[in-house]
């Protein structure tokens, strides 16, 4: 079976040459807004959205994204095709333009629900799944995997699982390049402990020579970021995109050269006006600011902008003023 890519994935700028990853409470709304500024055509996702959480809750609340954050991708956690097909169904209606299983969270939650990590073990499903939601939307369908779970260091095992979705169509495969331990290691673990194996995934690139192979896990810094995008289809920022946030513009500069994320007073300008459309929606302060907080790592005086974005009086006040006082120093 021979799939062309399309839509997305044709465009001129090839937003997955950099996206930022998907991070439970991290990269909300608020969140992504902030990361678009500071890389204008980078592909952003969404927390994991539950199957259940979407089909018994609030849709709204789970689905509702700013038209500044496009390219933004909905991933979802879920194992039942019925159910999987439904949703992807509403992201679509909703606007979005990509739909992700994710297939690589080791989370208790997860394991307790058997999708995350869990689907490593079960290609089968994951086929099905994939299949079945190619089959019901218009966008592309894409998964976010590991490389194995547990010990298991067999090449044959992901190789074997990647076999099977791209025989469904599936051509887009954004791999964590570690295996997830599912008993004995946290989430937090599970990013930190198992080794990186950069060179499965590039084996994955040379078996599957026509799907893209954005690769996951341990990329935070510049020179590193560079060497691998000559390697790999693309790369996807996680934890250094929220503790070091301007690592995103500086890729953005380095993967589009004419294109032009915002300089500090640019996004003091643009988070100001969008707090104060957020607040009159009934969103609290911290959580505009809160993605801001990395964003002077490392200069003179970053200690002080952390320190006034977390003033908790003014925060609970929802005194915006603050946002531009923590950008004075740096404008």
């Amino acid at each position: 079976m021979t799939i062309s890519l399309s839509g997305l994935y044709q465009s001129p700028l090839k937003p997955w040459r950099l996206s930022v990853a998907p991070m439970l409470d991290v990269t909300d709304r608020h969140c992504r807004y902030f990361h678009r500024l500071l890389a204008p055509n980078a592909l952003l996702y969404t927390e994991m959205v539950t199957t259940g959480a979407l089909i018994y809750g609030d849709v709204p609340r789970h689905l509702q994204f700013n038209e500044q954050e496009h390219p933004v991708a909905l991933q979802l956690g879920g194992s039942e095709p019925d159910a999987l097909v439904q949703c992807a169904k509403l992201g679509q209606q909703w606007g979005y333009d990509e739909i992700n299983l994710n297939c690589g969270c080791p989370s208790e939650r997860v394991q307790k629900g058997a999708f995350g990590a869990c689907l490593m073990a079960e290609a089968d499903l994951v086929a099905q799944c994939i299949q079945a939601m190619q089959a019901a939307v218009d966008i592309p369908v894409t998964v976010k995997h590991r490389l194995g779970l547990d010990y298991e260091d067999s090449y044959d095992f992901v190789r074997d699982f990647v076999g099977k979705i791209y025989d469904v169509g599936c051509r887009v495969f954004i791999t964590h390049a570690r295996n997830a331990v599912l008993k004995g290691l946290s989430p937090k673990d599970n990013r930190e402990i198992p080794s990186l194996r950069y060179d499965r995934v590039m084996q994955l690139k040379k078996d599957f020579p026509d799907a893209l192979f954005i690769l996951n896990g341990g990329i935070h810094q510049l020179a590193q970021a560079s060497a691998l995008l000559s390697e790999f289809d693309g790369i996807m920022i996680g934890r250094a995109a929220w503790h070091e946030p301007y690592l995103l513009r500086e890729l953005s500069q380095l993967i589009w050269a004419d294109s032009q994320p915002s300089d500090n007073a640019r996004i003091c300008a643009e988070m100001t006006t969008y707090a104060e459309k957020a607040l009159s929606e009934g969103a609290p302060l911290r959580a505009v600011v809160k993605p801001m907080l990395g964003l002077m790592n490392g200069q003179a005086g970053a200690k002080y902008f952390r320190r006034l974005l977390s003033d908790v009086k003014r925060l609970n006040a929802q005194d915006i003023r603050l946002i531009e006082e923590a950008f004075s120093g740096f404008i």
